[in-house]
């Protein structure tokens, strides 16, 4: 397994960028700024972005940049008083409540950017070979069988079987699904995407049962054979988890404040293809963050060229 690429913002730092929530300013009063905040979330697609947008932004644009941990929550508040300057990865099924309060909102100071690229998905997700074993496991209704569940089950959920989700802080609905469909399921939680991938690589390695909250893109379907359950509509006949067209957010003072930034973030956008030879770099080679991205960078100049504003 390649070494943790993310840890969440320490709590003292949480708060206060939170406490400045309250008492930030949305303008930059015509000051010059030459140091740009990104928000880097924990979980690694969005780590390639950033550190690609962070390499350019200082070798090609000449400003300093500045990372901070942050999950995809906290980050609004702090983007919409200026505190942190731009988010690269969201992934709007999870955010119509904040879109409404930073985005729609007259008096809120977060602007969208537009589109990344990449098409993103979230669900669930089993071994090949238990649908292979076990046919009717390709359905969520599977699981309101006692005994079919039961496969998945764990020391830590008893008779139900495990659904194993990453970081409490992310996007979820999954009791929702278990509720509504009454399946004999319960929630554990492995912490992160590396503990997630640490499951699938214990499991297949035994050809063990294992079901997971899990997302495209990412490199960790070039190395498992996974099948995404299908999962039935919400009581409103709508997806759980309808396609996610990934988008960029950023406060809007950086449009006076640092134009040439605000361009290049708006510009930055690449094909899920991009993004996935860093993560499989990542994933599966080795590499650091910063080396895969500086390696996409001398590979691609035709595609990241486009972004510098003229």
């Amino acid at each position: 397994m390649r070494k943790p690429l993310w840890r969440l913002a320490a709590g003292v730092a949480v708060l206060g960028l939170l406490a400045g929530a309250c008492s930030g300013d949305a303008d930059s009063g015509g000051e010059e700024i030459t140091t740009i905040k990104l928000v880097a979330n924990p979980w690694s697609g969005s780590a390639a972005n950033i550190e690609v947008a962070k390499q350019l932004l200082e070798s090609e644009l000449g400003y300093t940049v500045e990372v901070t941990d942050l999950d995809e929550n906290a980050q609004w508040a702090a983007i919409n008083t200026g505190d942190l300057h731009a988010s690269l990865e969201v992934w709007p099924s999870g955010h119509a409540d904040n879109r409404a309060d930073f985005i729609d909102n007259p008096d809120g100071n977060v602007v969208d950017a537009g589109l990344l690229g990449p098409v993103g998905q979230i669900g669930w997700y089993l071994p090949a070979y238990m649908v292979d074993q076990h046919p009717a496991l390709a359905t969520a209704e599977a699981f309101t069988d006692a005994e079919l569940a039961g496969l998945f089950a764990t020391a830590e959920t008893g008779e139900a079987g495990q659904i194993l989700h990453g970081d409490p802080s992310w996007v979820s609905f999954e009791q929702d699904l278990i509720d509504d469909v009454g399946m004999h399921l319960e929630i554990v939680y492995a912490g992160s995407e590396e503990a997630l991938l640490a499951a699938f690589d214990g499991a297949f390695a035994r050809d063990e049962a294992v079901l997971a909250y899990f997302w495209t893109p990412h490199s960790a379907f070039s190395s498992f054979d996974l099948v995404e359950l299908e999962l039935p509509p919400d009581p409103d006949g709508n997806k759980y988890y309808p396609p996610d067209n990934l988008f960029k957010i950023v406060w809007a003072g950086l449009e006076d404040g640092a134009p040439n930034a605000w361009a290049f973030l708006h510009n930055f956008n690449y094909s899920t293809a991009d993004q996935v030879s860093m993560l499989g770099a990542i994933d599966g080679e080795g590499k650091s963050v910063e080396e895969a991205a500086a390696d996409w960078i001398a590979a691609n100049e035709a595609t990241w060229s486009a972004w510098i504003p003229s």
